[in-house]
C-alpha cells in the first residue's frame, strides 16, 4: 500500500501588488498553478491513500478564486482516482475562531473526502487493512494517540508543532494550537505518520515528517529559503511512502518562480555611487537574471543619509523588472559599554528592533508580515527624516 503526503498547500496565498491580466494576485495564481502540477503527479502514481496535512487555504475566508481552484483540482483527482482514499485535516489557518462558523473544508466532503475539522476522528478500512487517525489544529485540543490494535496499517494524520524537536525556523513559521513530542504520539507505533505546519521538510523519523509547504506562501519566505539552504534541501516536495516496503521517496515540486537572495553588501565606507554599483553588479551576476523573481538585496551597515541617496532610477527599473525587488538597508550597530566585565557589546539600531519585533510576534493569517514591516520601517525612516530636518532648521536659527 502506497501513500502520499502533502501540506500547507496555502492556496489564495496573496503577497505583493502585482495581477494577472484576470485581475488576479500574482502569487495567488502562480501557488494555483503549482497545486493543479501537484496533483497532476499525483493521479499519474495513483497511491492507494493521499493525506493532506491541513492548511489547504491561506485565510478561514479564502478568496472564491483560491475555493473554485480547490475544488476544480480536487474533483479531477477523484474522478481520476476514484479508489484512492483522500483524508483530509484542518490546519490553524483552516480552523475558524469562532466555533459557531463552519470550516470551509466542508465543501469537499460530498466528493468523497474525509474532512476532519473539528475534533480527531479515527477511520477505518477494513477491506484495506487501514486504520487512519485524522487531528486538525484545534485550540485546546489534547488528542490521545492510539493505534488501532485490529489494523496492520496504522497512519496519523496531523496538524501541529513539536516545540525543541526541529531548528530554528528562522521566523517563518505561526504558532499552532496543536503541541505535541514525539513520545506522546509513540512513533514506533505507527505505519506512518504524515504532519502538517512546517513549510521546509523535516523528519522525526524516516516514517514520521513534516513535507514541508507546496510553495513559498509563508510569512516570512525569507527564513523559509535560509532553513532550506542550511538543511540543504533544494526547494519544496512531498511524499510518498510504501507502507509494505517501508521506503520513502520525496517527489521534488518546481516553483512557479524562482526567489533569489542576492549576495549581501556591507556598506561601511562605501559611498551611494558605491552601493549602486554593487547592487548593479549583483544582478548582472545573477545567472539567468532577476526578471519576473521575487528578490531581497540586504545591504548591511549603511548609514541613514547614504541610503537615501541610493539611485532610485535604478531601484525602479529593478522593481520593474522582478516581480518584487526587495531592498533591505540595515544601519550601522551602536556600540555601548556591557554591564558585566566592562566589555563593549552591541545595541541594535530602532530599525533592527522594529524589524526584528514584528517578524517573530504572532500575527493573524490574514496580515501580510511582509507588507507590515515595510510599512513599519517606512515610518520609523520618515520619522527620523523629520527629527534630521528639525535639527538641521533649529541649527540654523541658532547661528
Amino acid at each position: 500500500m502506497r501513500l502520499v503526503h502533502l501540506s500547507d498547500l496555502h492556496l489564495g496565498f496573496r503577497q505583493y501588488h502585482r495581477q494577472t491580466p484576470a485581475g488576479i494576485n500574482q502569487r495567488e495564481a502562480d501557488v494555483a498553478q503549482v497545486f493543479a502540477k501537484v496533483i497532476d503527479r499525483i493521479i499519474a502514481l495513483a497511491p492507494d491513500l493521499v493525506l493532506i496535512a491541513g492548511d489547504v487555504f491561506h485565510t478561514v475566508r479564502p478568496p472564491n478564486p483560491a475555493i473554485l481552484q480547490a475544488f476544480t483540482q480536487l474533483s479531477r483527482l477523484r474522478a481520476a482516482l476514484p479508489g484512492t482514499i483522500v483524508v483530509m485535516v484542518a490546519g490553524n489557518h483552516d480552523v475558524p475562531r469562532s466555533t459557531e462558523t463552519g470550516c470551509i473544508l466542508r465543501l469537499f466532503a460530498p466528493m468523497g473526502i474525509h474532512v476532519v475539522d473539528s475534533e480527531p476522528r479515527r477511520l477505518s478500512f477494513p477491506e484495506r487493512d487501514l486504520s487512519v487517525l485524522a487531528v486538525p489544529d484545534v485550540p485546546g485540543l489534547r488528542p490521545s494517540f492510539d493505534p488501532d490494535p485490529d489494523a496492520t496499517h496504522n497512519v496519523l494524520v496531523m496538524h501541529g508543532d513539536a516545540p525543541g524537536s526541529l531548528p530554528d525556523t528562522f521566523g517563518y513559521t505561526e504558532q499552532a494550537s496543536l503541541e505535541f513530542a514525539p513520545e506522546d504520539i509513540g512513533i514506533s507505533r505507527w505505519s506512518y505518520v504524515a504532519l502538517g505546519h512546517h513549510h521546509v521538510f523535516h523528519q522525526l523519523a524516516n516514517h514520521v515528517c513534516w513535507s514541508g509547504a507546496m510553495e513559498y506562501a509563508s510569512v516570512n519566505v525569507w527564513g523559509e529559503l535560509a532553513e532550506e539552504g542550511a538543511a540543504k534541501l533544494p526547494g519544496k516536495r512531498f511524499v510518498e511512502y510504501d507502507l509494505a516496503r517501508k521506503k520513502r521517496t520525496l517527489h521534488p515540486i518546481p516553483t512557479a518562480r524562482r526567489l533569489i537572495d542576492l549576495p549581501w553588501i556591507t556598506a561601511q565606507g562605501m559611498t551611494a555611487a558605491d552601493v549602486d554599483d554593487a547592487i548593479r553588479a549583483n544582478v548582472a551576476a545573477w545567472k539567468g537574471g532577476i526578471d519576473d523573481c521575487i528578490v531581497r538585496q540586504v545591504v548591511r551597515d549603511i548609514p541613514r543619509h547614504v541610503a537615501r541617496e541610493l539611485d532610485h532610477k535604478q531601484l525602479r527599473d529593478l522593481r520593474r523588472r522582478a516581480l518584487h525587488f526587495h531592498l533591505d538597508t540595515r544601519r550601522p550597530d551602536l556600540l555601548r559599554p556591557m554591564p558585566v566585565g566592562g566589555e563593549p557589546g552591541r545595541r541594535p539600531s530602532l530599525m533592527d528592533m522594529v524589524r526584528d519585533r514584528l517578524w517573530t510576534r504572532p500575527l493573524t493569517p490574514d496580515i501580510d508580515r511582509q507588507a507590515l514591516v515595510d510599512l513599519a520601517l517606512h515610518y520609523v525612516r520618515e520619522a527620523d527624516a523629520r527629527e534630521t530636518a528639525v535639527a538641521a532648521a533649529a541649527a540654523v536659527e541658532g547661528e
